[in-house]
């Protein structure tokens, strides 16, 4: 058979070396590599001079979904040197995977996603026979820095390999997925090898895949094979879908498995350096690297800490019978030289995965140096999805492509535009796009946005994200409503999250998902039971339709129903809640007052542009949850002020002393405020006295209990209402001063002297009852006639 098969790690520096020195040996008729096969027909491009990393970024999308899968190269990876040596050799060369939107890649955002979960039972064995912690330690004591790093160790290093990747798939199991991409493969293979016309065939995929691939070839071929002996069909994307590939720079950090990149090997920096440099050069460099960074961070190291770093490498080379120092020998040096105090984790390079919070700055740096901050760069003359072209097309008719800040006047038309665009890039993630203030929900009337645009980012991620969001649609405003629509999907019956989604469509002018969402938010209410999130939903709904004109949502009728059904469930909700004295529920109050604002602005009936809300229900609603003593304090205080907002008389200053306990006064009056804030300033101090009176009866330990939650619930009254309450306080008890001055923070905290007030009055009772000190009441000057 004149099939040579390559099975690689991916990102291997020693799996591209093989790749490189078969290729140059055999110069085969065909290289057949394992990636996407709808992009084969535009290998020119991938070709065509990038600076790596970059990726093949794949996608397809239907109706209801945007699948996307990246195929990363590094400079180092066997597949980019497979492309390249092929060619340079003048071979054939092919991509021969399944395209990303097969169902077998259906949910896959990596190709190159190690299987290395399916055969843990084989590596485990090898880990616990070489004695070391994980894969990737395992994979450079056997491949990377073993003997075989040369090109003339080319043959012995395959014979390991083959042998490596036998083990581990022998013991692990296959699903549907793998057996459809390997199926496909083989009849690639089988195709050119009779092709090839007894030719040399060479073909790199993961070495997974590579024992299934060599039976499957061998064996004939089964009915799918081309009857005329040609190449196989590249599969379509389903009926209903398109999907595309487009080549994106790609960054370290994403490669990176210590920032979550859970594919291929660790630290690409460092086997960038071990490609070009070789282990010594890699490991002279980065040690160097490491103390620089430590030191542009004020870091103390010193020469004899880098000397030592150097010796204590070389050492644990030889100790663990490495030629060269490997990766973690290069690490552990480090940290034995640079770290002396406890580590409270594991070190990163001992496991996989991203680094843990409060790690040792020594260590972040050390990772970080080995991760790199290298991004790469496409071809000027790379292809870029239609997307690309429409943004650029945009920011520059809209006047938006110059860095700095923005000011949208939302009531002009052209400022409704660009604000449109930028909320449109914001939604797809866009980097470089920041609104610093603007509306936050429909309630808010805010008629302009301030922005900042940054300058264009040296780093590509702009770039990037831009064409990886062409998955999404053509234009600016396609894109943006197809990424509306997966939000609204993903969100289900969340009714604040569809809240959100409804909020972004709107400031995105995408009237048809505004529509669809609030439609998904009137089916999913009779099912909720959230109060903080449909109350939520209500504030931004009821605020669209009050009040925005601008965003073209003000009287919608689907945006009324929604506003009806959330304001009926949510008093059915309310009057079920019962429980015992606890902290407010802010989320909670909030909810009530938005079904306070829906009553007041949408009682009218229709045709005078209401909803014929009915406000008397409500108010009877309000009433029993204000008169139940079972209900939480503060929704007993917030159903109080919503009914005397409804128009219901009832004494404010008798409820206030019937919820005058030390424990839930604050929460009470937290209600209160929530929903009735003017109409406790409107009583003309009648309600503030009464509160006055009742807290300055309280004692030192039933005001400390009380304060933290009457102070809580004060917070609802803003700086100059405030201001209007402590001159009735001033006014009151007759003492003269500005009120401002009451409002000045206290030098000392009031809740530390209530504390030491509370603490002083226990030490006094104790004192007394001990014959300690005096008595309350008896004089300390008059002794006792013996």
């Amino acid at each position: 058979m004149a099939v040579t098969f390559v099975g690689v790690r991916h990102h291997s520096p020693a799996c591209a070396r093989l790749v490189r020195t078969t290729i140059e040996r055999l110069r085969p008729a065909h290289v057949l590599v394992e990636g996407p096969v709808d992009f084969t027909g535009r290998l020119d491009e991938l070709l065509l001079g990038h600076e790596p990393p970059v990726a093949i970024f794949s996608y397809h999308r239907d109706g209801e979904h945007v699948g996307r899968c990246w195929t990363p190269f590094c400079g180092y990876s066997p597949e980019w040197i497979a492309l390249h040596a092929g060619r340079a050799a003048g071979a054939d060369v092919r991509f021969i995977d399944l395209p990303a939107w097969h169902p077998a890649l259906a949910d896959r955002d990596n190709r190159y996603a190690d299987a290395e979960k399916r055969y843990t039972e084989a590596t485990g064995r090898l880990l616990r026979e070489f004695a070391v912690d994980n894969t990737d330690i395992l994979w450079d004591h056997l491949f990377e820095i073993g003997d075989g790093n040369g090109d003339d160790d080319a043959d012995a290093l395959a014979e390991r390999l083959g042998a490596y990747f036998d083990l581990i798939r022998g013991e692990a199991d296959t699903g549907e997925s793998d057996t459809a991409r390997e199926a496909y493969m083989a009849r690639w293979i089988r195709a050119a090898e009779a092709a090839a016309d007894g030719r040399p065939v060479v073909v790199v995929t993961g070495g997974f895949h590579t024992p299934a691939l060599r039976a499957l070839a061998a064996a004939p071929g089964p009915d799918g094979d081309p009857a005329d002996g040609g190449w196989p069909e590249v599969p379509a994307p389903p009926d209903g879908a398109e999907g595309g590939s487009f080549l994106v720079p790609y960054s370290f950090r994403r490669l990176d498995a210590f920032t979550g990149y859970q594919s291929g090997m660790p630290s690409p920096e460092y086997y960038e350096r071990l490609w070009t440099d070789g282990p010594d050069g890699a490991a002279a460099a980065l040690i160097e690297s490491v103390v620089t960074r430590l030191r542009e961070r004020r870091q103390a190291v010193s020469t004899a800490d880098l000397i030592a770093a150097r010796t204590l490498t070389e050492g644990l080379t030889r100790l663990r019978g490495h030629h060269a120092p490997a990766r973690t020998d290069l690490l552990d040096g480090l940290v034995a030289a640079l770290v002396a105090d406890d580590l409270d984790q594991r070190l990163p390079w001992t496991s996989r995965g991203p680094l843990g919070p409060g790690a040792h700055p020594a260590v972040v740096e050390m990772v970080a140096a080995l991760g790199g901050d290298r991004v790469g760069r496409l071809h000027p003359d790379t292809p870029a999805p239609p997307l690309v072209h429409h943004v650029a097309a945009e920011l520059e008719r809209l006047g938006l492509g110059k860095a700095g800040p923005l000011t949208v006047k939302l009531t002009q038309p052209r400022g409704l535009e660009r604000s449109r665009a930028l909320h449109r890039l914001r939604v797809l993630r866009i980097p470089g796009f920041v609104r610093e203030s603007g509306p936050d929900s429909g309630a808010d009337q805010v008629l302009e946005e301030r922005w900042r645009i940054e300058a264009a980012d040296a780093r590509g991620e702009r770039e990037a994200a831009l064409i990886e969001a062409g998955a999404y649609g053509p234009t600016l405003a396609d894109a943006a409503a197809a990424v509306l629509d997966e939000r609204g999907a993903r969100a289900g019956a969340d009714v604040a999250g569809l809240a959100a989604v409804l909020f972004d469509a709107a400031l995105c002018g995408c009237a048809d998902q505004s529509d669809r969402v609030a439609a998904s938010l009137a089916a999913g209410i009779g099912a909720a039971s959230d109060v903080p999130a449909l109350g939520a939903a209500l504030e931004v709904v009821l605020g669209l339709w009050r009040h925005d004109r601008v965003l073209g949502t003000a009287g919608s009728p689907m945006f009324g129903s929604v506003i009806t059904e959330c304001t009926d469930r949510l008093l059915w909700l309310l009057e079920g809640i019962r429980g015992g004295p606890a902290p407010a529920d802010f989320g909670r109050l909030r909810a009530v007052a938005a079904v306070r604002d829906a009553l007041l602005h949408a009682s009218a009936p229709p045709a005078e542009g209401g909803l014929g809300l009915d406000a008397d229900a409500a108010r009877g609603v309000a009433g029993r949850l204000a008169a139940a003593p079972d209900v939480p304090p503060d929704l007993r205080g917030a159903a109080f002020g919503l009914a005397r907002v409804l128009g219901d008389a009832a004494d404010a200053a008798r409820a206030v002393r019937g919820a005058a306990a030390p424990g839930t006064l604050g929460d009470w009056l937290a209600g209160l405020f929530a929903l009735a804030r003017q109409e406790v300033l409107d009583t003309g101090g009648g309600l503030l006295g009464v509160l006055d009176e009742l807290v300055d009866g309280l004692t030192e330990h039933d005001f400390l209990i009380a304060l933290p939650a009457l102070r809580q619930a004060f917070e609802y009254f803003p700086p100059r209402e405030r201001e209007t309450i402590a001159r009735g306080l001033l006014d009151r008890r007759g003492l003269h001063g500005t009120a401002r001055t009451l409002l000045r923070p206290a030098p000392v905290d009031p809740l530390l002297v209530a504390a030491a007030r509370e603490l002083e009055e226990r030490v006094g009772r104790a004192l007394t009852a001990a014959g300690l000190a005096d008595g309350p009441g008896e004089g300390s000057g008059e002794g006792s006639s013996a």
